[in-house]
């Protein structure tokens, strides 16, 4: 049974459930097809996509701009991050996921490699993020839209996200709809300098903080989970500088 398989036959049994075996900088596949070679560290058997990989095949609006965004947008052309949010998130970790992609965006800007990589946050609470509210929430937090290199990902409704996620990404979430039984306050650590205390409302979400970093060959070079703990193979500057060499190449 491969991942994909198993990740079907899990269902939503809690996303604490299976964390211990998604804490991993795993790698899996062909690593002839990468610039980087495999990480340093192996722990468990992800069931998102890692390195060597293929990244799945995909297809969502991006709001903002008024276009679908797919993965044959990037094959050939360009390397990718994809991270996984919502704008609502109540313990600055969807924030701290985002500043990792901004920072990459400004070393791009800096370097002249930003026609070489995009950077993609699909959330998954459509009800909430409109696009008015995704706008703003990035440009809240420094995003350079005139770069054209970043787009915002959201899926018609929640069910179809919640679907995606779970089916094909390998990023179970969990809905909680009484967030006032759930302490957040110490679940992910010290997330940077980009943590807010946005009032997460009458839902939240159980999920882990993930980004992929995907070349222009569409294969995974690094997938790094609990991407805002203080590591050094998640750190701001580990991605940013996979992020460089990875598009650069």
């Amino acid at each position: 049974m491969d991942r994909r398989t198993y990740l079907g036959s899990l269902g939503m049994t809690g996303v604490a459930g299976i964390a211990g075996c998604l804490d991993t900088v795993g790698f899996a596949g062909d690593d002839s097809r990468t610039v980087l070679g495999p990480p340093s560290e192996e722990r468990g058997e992800p069931i998102h996509p890692v390195h060597g990989d293929e990244f799945p095949s995909f297809s969502l609006p991006d709001p903002l701009s008024d276009e679908t965004v797919s993965l044959e947008d990037f094959v050939g052309e360009r390397a990718f991050l994809m991270t996984y949010i919502f704008t609502a998130c109540p313990d600055g970790a969807c924030p701290a996921l985002l500043l990792r992609l901004r920072r990459v965006q400004e070393d791009a800007a800096e370097r002249g490699y930003e026609d070489d990589v995009a950077l993609l946050a699909m959330t998954f609470d459509p009800e909430r993020d409109t696009p008015d509210v995704l706008e703003q929430y990035g440009a809240e937090r420094g995003v350079d839209y005139e770069a054209d290199n970043w787009h915002f990902l959201r899926p018609e409704t929640y069910e179809e996200g919640e679907k995606l996620l779970d089916e094909t990404f390998g990023m179970p979430i969990q809905r909680i709809d009484d967030p006032d039984e759930h302490d957040f306050d110490d679940d992910h650590g010290d997330h940077d300098d980009d943590h807010d205390d946005h009032d997460h409302g009458e839902y939240t979400f159980n999920h882990y903080n993930l980004i992929v970093l995907v070349n222009d060959e569409g294969i995974v070079e690094r997938a790094y989970p609990n991407a805002v703990e203080q590591r050094e193979e998640v750190s701001i500057e580990t991605i940013v500088e996979d992020a460089r060499t990875v598009a650069q190449h």
